[in-house]
């Protein structure tokens, strides 16, 4: 039996994605996410924006745009998503549409934003679903953000939605939800990591995303020059709070992020070796380097192996078999 098999038996598996979620708007930004991703590989996503992206009145237009660039030859490893309008907007399902109609069976993933819970996701994925399959395509990828008190409220039964892939955490509109009673330094580190109702609603979403098998995706950096705050910021989101994926909002931040949500190589060289292992004693206990492993531990080597697969990282030959 495959690892993936024999180890989450009854459980669910977080899905293998990339670990940066870049974002573009403009024309001129889309097209040069798609020849970065086209030098470095799918080691990151990209997010076409049609929420911030598209000016006043130009709505249909930028969609189309969106649509087009997702289905045309550029877009190499289909890893490109987009964000729609909220459904309460008159655009909402307008772009669903138009996006879906125009490139439904290459699309990554579609993104809600400013949700108020879980109802309101379930009438959005309904019109995205009758969009999507007019198309030809079942089962569209969604991804939320959580950014109001309701969708926090509710994020457990956000994340147990079978759809949902993936909840991303909106920190300036959550921020700016608290009319001053939350300091806008929580916007940024260091306060983004030791305001206490900045930290739990993290801490409620990635927790929800991690009992439901889906990614939580940490927000934005809006440090664009030095690439070390974003470094840190993303290192202290995995390791602090719990996060696998993170937004990218230019083109300096993608490598920093991917490196910093990456696992080390010593660590993957130990995965391999331990799931070797493993499968030679046909995932019963083994002793590796003088301490015991069982399939408790596999799950976590193994999701190690799927995080460096995901990121692009060299591989030792050896995990070939395990792949």
């Amino acid at each position: 039996m495959h690892p993936s098999e024999v180890l989450f038996q009854g459980t669910l598996m977080p899905p293998g994605i990339p670990v940066c979620d870049h974002y573009a708007g403009s024309e001129k930004l889309m097209r040069k996410s798609l020849a970065l991703q086209q030098e470095l590989g799918p080691i990151f996503d990209i997010t076409f924006d049609c929420e911030d992206g598209a000016s006043a009145g130009n709505e249909e237009a930028h969609a189309r745009l969106v649509a087009s660039l997702i289905a045309g030859e550029e877009n190499r490893f289909e890893r490109i998503g987009a964000r729609v309008h909220d459904f309460s907007h008159p655009c909402f399902e307008q772009d669903v549409e138009i996006i879906c109609s125009g490139a439904a069976q290459r699309l990554a993933y579609l993104v809600l934003p400013k949700v108020s819970g879980v109802a309101e996701v379930k009438k959005a994925i309904t019109v995205i679903n009758r969009h999507a399959k007019a198309a030809g395509r079942t089962n569209l990828p969604v991804h939320v953000l959580i950014e109001t008190h309701g969708a926090l409220a509710e994020v457990q039964k956000i994340a147990a939605l079978p759809q949902v892939q993936c909840l991303s955490f909106g920190i300036m509109d959550f921020v700016s939800a608290h009319y001053g009673a939350i300091p806008g330094n929580a916007m940024r580190t260091p306060g983004q990591f030791t305001h206490p109702l900045v930290v739990r609603a993290k801490l409620e979403m990635s927790a929800a995303c991690h009992a439901h098998g889906k990614v939580p995706s940490h927000n934005v950096t809006t440090e664009i020059k030095d690439t070390a705050v974003v470094a840190n910021d993303a290192t202290r989101a995995a390791g602090e709070l719990g996060f696998t994926r993170m937004w990218s909002i230019h083109p300096d931040q993608i490598k920093p992020i991917v490196k910093a949500l990456s696992p080390r190589g010593s660590e993957v060289n130990e995965a391999v070796n331990i799931l070797t292992e493993a499968q030679a004693a046909q995932w019963g206990p083994i002793k590796y380097n003088g301490k015991l492993h069982d399939r408790a531990s596999y799950r976590y080597y193994w999701t190690v192996l799927q995080r460096a697969k995901a990121s692009g990282m060299p591989l030792p030959e050896s995990a070939g078999s395990l792949l």
